[in-house]
């Protein structure tokens, strides 16, 4: 059964998710080359992992309002697998720097999470812990 939704929590998602997606678009905008949007989407993707990874890990299941805000809101719009999705598709053309491009996006966004992961962790003194999937929220 889901979980009714908290307005208050909401709230801070969607403020959150502005805040995220104004970060990327400032961090977009001037970039003139269209060729480096792609790699520069990935390396948003994977800072946005390993700092989504420290939010995780250092708030755990406390200060779910904060976690909101941070995790899913600012992270969350900071972050964008459609971007991701679509600038490989675009280059279907040249199918190796498609499949590069999609390899270094998932190494680097999974890898980023787990440093992120035991770096929260640790700021929260729990070091080597890490929830189950199910356990986060």
């Amino acid at each position: 059964m889901a979980h009714p939704v908290d307005a208050r929590t909401l709230g801070y998602v969607v403020v959150g998710g502005v805040v995220g997606v104004l970060a990327r678009a400032a961090l977009l905008a001037p970039i003139a080359d269209p060729a480096a949007v792609p790699w520069v989407t990935l390396a948003i993707n994977a800072v946005g992992s390993l700092l989504l990874g420290v939010v995780v890990g250092w708030l755990d299941d406390r200060r779910p309002h904060a976690r909101a805000f941070l995790g899913t809101g600012v992270l969350g719009g900071f972050t964008t697998y459609s971007a991701f999705a679509v600038e490989t598709a675009l280059w279907v053309t040249t199918p190796a720097l498609a499949g590069l491009l999609a390899a270094a996006s998932v190494i680097a966004g999974v890898a980023g999470a787990i440093v992120g992961l035991f770096a929260g962790r640790r700021i929260a003194d729990r070091p080597g812990r890490i929830e189950a999937p199910e356990d986060a929220e």
